[in-house]
């Protein structure tokens, strides 16, 4: 072989050797992934329990709970995981791929249970785990799981937008009231903060301009398109009807097992019966709304973000502080016990299927 064919050999080999990632990149991925989520957590949580009478909270849980109505919501939350698994199929049909419905459910299930440890991380397993299952295209599961998340994004919206018509009167008492609620009025009232919003919006979309054509702005751009085109196979597939009503059942059984756990305490079971109230539909619609949007903070299944937004809601009608974490952290708890149940299933069902461990493995 001559010097040049192997210099030849020599730079295609070279070529094909993946370039090295940043060792800045790789140390921001791991905090991003999972020393913020953690930190957002613990801070959350000192926050929440400095504000607390423990001595009032442990009373609560040993005398103050009826547990029948935990395990009721803990067994509706199942039905949630089965009804988002069906709707992901619809959208999985229309792109031609078909898992089995169990492998779809067992997906949700440990999709959950694995961001209680790693948030946001159960998303791309369940996309890589469903992806394996039939040898799909993983890109193509992607997208259908962003628009999925992009019709969740959609409801909570919708029902921020009622619940600020329906009990509109408790929260701007409670607004005028408790501090917190000053602060907030009169921090939405500044101009700088509607100025940094828009000067926000104006940065990005120079970003976007003048870096359009660098290899990360391709990368969200090539995720924009499987957004885009799992957003087309919802407004073009059959059972569109369907989509609707799955979603109605997801979200409704979000709401039903919080509006259950509230007859476990008395402090939220008297709200069921006070004029006014809609029988307690009206504070459960609050709590489950401001819950909802919580979760967008990353943390670790939630703890923190969504025991706070908990506490905060039931404050507009009058609920105590340590009643509030008392409530949140008994109904927190058992949801979490739930979805590692659930996960527990998941592992046994991928370990006893033939050629799911191999496919999950190898992806």
């Amino acid at each position: 072989m001559s010097d040049s064919q192997g210099k030849i050999l020599e730079e295609s080999f070279e070529e094909s050797i993946p370039p090295k990632e940043p060792a800045w990149k790789k140390i921001l991925g791991f905090f991003l992934r999972y020393i913020l989520p953690i930190a957002f957590t613990v801070l959350l949580l000192v926050y929440l329990f400095h504000k607390v009478n423990f001595e009032e909270m442990i009373d609560l849980l040993k005398h103050g709970v009826d547990y029948w109505w935990i395990l009721l919501a803990m067994g509706i939350s199942v039905f949630s995981h089965v009804f988002r698994a069906a709707r992901w199929q619809l959208q999985l049909n229309a792109l031609d791929v078909k898992p089995p419905f169990m492998a779809l459910c067992c997906s949700i299930f440990g999709c959950y249970a694995l961001n209680l440890v790693f948030p946001r991380l159960g998303e791309l397993w369940r996309c890589t785990y469903i992806s394996s299952t039939k040898k799909n295209s993983f890109t193509t599961v992607l997208g259908s799981m962003i628009a999925d998340r992009a019709a969740d994004t959609l409801m909570v919206a919708s029902l921020l937008v009622f619940s600020l018509i329906v009990a509109a009167p408790a929260i701007h008492t409670f607004l005028d009231k408790y501090p917190i609620g000053k602060d907030f009025v009169h921090l939405i009232s500044q101009f700088w903060f509607w100025a940094a919003i828009v000067g926000g919006i104006a940065i990005l979309i120079v970003i976007l301009i003048f870096f359009r054509h660098h290899p990360w702005m391709l990368k969200i751009k090539e995720m924009a398109l499987n957004v885009w085109q799992g957003i087309i196979v919802i407004a073009k597939m059959r059972g569109k009807w369907k989509f609707l009503i799955f979603t109605l059942c997801i979200w409704g059984c979000y709401y039903i097992q919080l509006y259950v756990a509230f007859y476990a305490f008395d402090f939220t079971r008297v709200l069921c019966h006070t004029p006014g109230m809609a029988a307690g539909l009206t504070p459960c619609l609050v709590a489950f709304v401001l819950s909802s949007i919580s979760m967008a903070i990353p943390s670790n299944g939630g703890l923190g973000p969504w025991n706070i937004a908990i506490m905060f809601a039931l404050a507009i009608y009058g609920v105590s502080e340590a009643e509030g974490t008392a409530f949140s952290m008994v109904q927190w708890s058992g949801q979490t016990v739930m979805l590692i149940i659930l996960g527990i299933y998941t592992m046994a069902y991928i370990s006893l299927t033939p050629g799911s461990k191999s496919k999950t493995i190898k992806s």
